[in-house]
This record gives structure tokens, C-alpha cells and sequence, in this order.
């Protein structure tokens, strides 16, 4: 059995009959002053650092893999993918690129350049997420269709989407590598925008692990007391105990579980990480008794 391919299918999903495809690449030397960029190039920053070391091996090497254009005119052609390379060739000092010609439609464009976007090992989750939403919108793709063009199952796809619901603080924080996506997945189970973002920067503060996180949102998640029956929540001031939750998890900076039974009666937990995180907490009561 073939091994399937980790980053997904790739353009050879949406051009068919390619000669990527088939493995017997045919292209042509295309003038470089005769190439445009894509105005549907998902990513905007290009690395230059990145960019200068790509031209340094294309000096040595030329260009491995061609670009692939689409013609617009009489020596007038768009790029659909390559960019990254294309913008290396030029500061290499080449005059002319290996590549592939073919034809394709405004909508044909964005898809290909939003599937080639996707197989990109250096994108981060908000990328790939992001890029998936616009798959959707703009190509009006539903998720089944892009699980088939990208070679991923659909849970995949509806796990980065979900990453879009959270705070744009936790995304860039996602973007800039503080948190994974398997810390990100942890905290889009928290309701509250403003919790989330409390235990994100706990999660930074105290480098804590995804399955720690997971612990943390599954106790703020809990509101029953083991062995009690659900709360019915009977009490005249329900808004008051989620207050002094609050409050309590934000002053002691860890998740403060909460419980209450119908009756009234229950019990607040601090929970701690290790040795040193109670040190911490038994600080936190000992300035309270001073």
C-alpha cells in the first residue's frame, strides 16, 4: 500500500492532466519581465532572509521544481503557484523561470493558489485555517469537497476552522509559536472569550503541557460536584457565583474550580501544578493573613 502523502494532494488535485501528476514534467523558459504575481496569493509576507537563501541555491542549482502560470495575453502571464521562487529568481539575476503554462479562470486561480498555500510545511495553523475558510466562502466549497481536494479528513479541516472562534490574542499567539494547536484546541472548549485568554496566559506563564491545559479547561468546564445530582441552579444570584469564580481564578492564577448543588452547598478547589505552583498559593494566603 502507497504511503499517502502527508501534506495532502496537492495542485495535481485540481489540474488534471498535469505533467506533475503523470511525473514527466514538460515546461518552457518564460521571460521573467513577462510574469506577474498572483492577486490571489493567499500569503502576504514572504521571508527575505528565506528568500536570499533560495537564491542562493538557485544560483548554484537553478530551479529544481518550475512554476506554474496561466497565460494572459500575448507574452503576459499570472503566476498560479511558485511565487516564493519566482521572487528568488529575480534576486538571483535570472532573466527567465522554468514553467508550466495552463488555463485557468479567476475562481480556477484563487483555488490553486489557496490548495498550493495548504501544502506548505511552514504554515502555521492559523494559515492553514484561514485559508481553508476561504476555500469555503469564496471557491463555495463545502468541507466534504475540500477534504477531497486536500487530501484531508474533514475532522482535520473542522479542528482548524474551530481555531478561528478564539481571540485574535490567542491566535497571533498561535501565528508566533507561544501555544500549539494542540493547546489552541484545548481552549476553544472554553465558552468565554475572556476565560480563554486567562488560561492562555497562564498556559505561557507556566509553560504548561496541551494535556495539563486539557486538565485545566476540563475542571473550569465542570460545574457538578462528584456523586451530586446536576444543579438545577435554583439560586437567586447565579451571575454572582460565576462572578467569584472569576474573580477567584483570575487571583490566584489558576483554574478555580467551582461547585454547587441545588441546596447551596459545595466547594471551591484550587488546583496546583507541583510543589512550587503551591508554594505560590500558600504565598498568595500567607500576604492575605499578614
Amino acid at each position: 500500500m502507497n504511503k499517502r502523502n502527508a501534506l495532502g494532494r496537492g495542485l495535481g488535485a485540481l489540474i488534471e492532466g498535469n505533467e506533475v501528476q503523470t511525473g514527466v514534467p514538460v515546461s518552457n523558459e518564460i521571460s521573467i519581465s513577462e510574469i506577474e504575481a498572483n492577486p490571489f496569493q493567499p500569503r502576504i509576507h514572504f521571508d527575505e532572509e528565506a528568500l536570499t537563501d533560495l537564491a542562493t541555491s538557485i544560483k548554484e542549482l537553478g530551479i529544481i521544481q518550475p512554476i506554474t502560470l496561466r497565460k494572459l495575453g500575448d507574452k503576459k502571464y499570472q503566476i498560479i503557484a511558485g511565487e516564493r521562487r519566482f521572487r528568488a529568481a529575480k534576486i538571483a539575476g535570472l532573466t527567465a523561470i522554468p514553467s508550466f503554462v495552463r488555463e485557468a479562470g479567476d475562481e480556477t486561480m484563487l483555488e490553486m493558489a489557496l490548495v498550493e498555500n495548504i501544502q506548505r510545511e511552514d504554515l502555521d495553523a492559523i494559515e492553514i485555517a484561514l485559508s481553508y475558510q476561504r476555500l469555503i466562502d469564496e471557491c463555495k466549497l463545502t468541507q466534504e469537497t475540500l477534504s477531497e481536494k486536500v487530501g484531508k479528513k474533514r475532522s482535520t479541516i473542522s479542528n482548524y476552522l474551530r481555531l478561528l472562534r478564539l481571540p485574535a490574542v490567542i491566535q497571533k499567539a498561535i501565528r508566533e509559536q507561544e501555544i500549539t494547536m494542540g493547546h489552541a484546541r484545548a481552549l476553544v472548549n472554553i465558552p468565554e472569550p475572556e476565560t480563554q485568554i486567562m488560561v492562555y496566559r497562564q498556559v505561557v506563564k507556566y509553560d504548561f503541557s496541551v494535556r495539563k491545559t486539557e486538565e485545566i479547561v476540563r475542571k473550569i468546564s465542570s460545574d457538578d460536584g462528584e456523586g451530586t445530582p446536576p444543579v438545577k441552579k435554583p439560586t437567586p444570584f447565579p451571575d454572582e457565583y460565576r462572578d467569584l469564580k472569576n474573580h477567584l481564578t483570575k487571583y490566584f492564577n489558576t483554574g478555580i474550580v467551582f461547585k454547587i448543588n441545588e441546596l447551596g452547598k459545595g466547594k471551591i478547589e484550587i488546583p496546583f501544578d507541583d510543589p512550587k505552583d503551591l508554594e505560590r498559593i500558600i504565598g498568595i494566603f500567607d500576604k492575605l493573613n499578614s
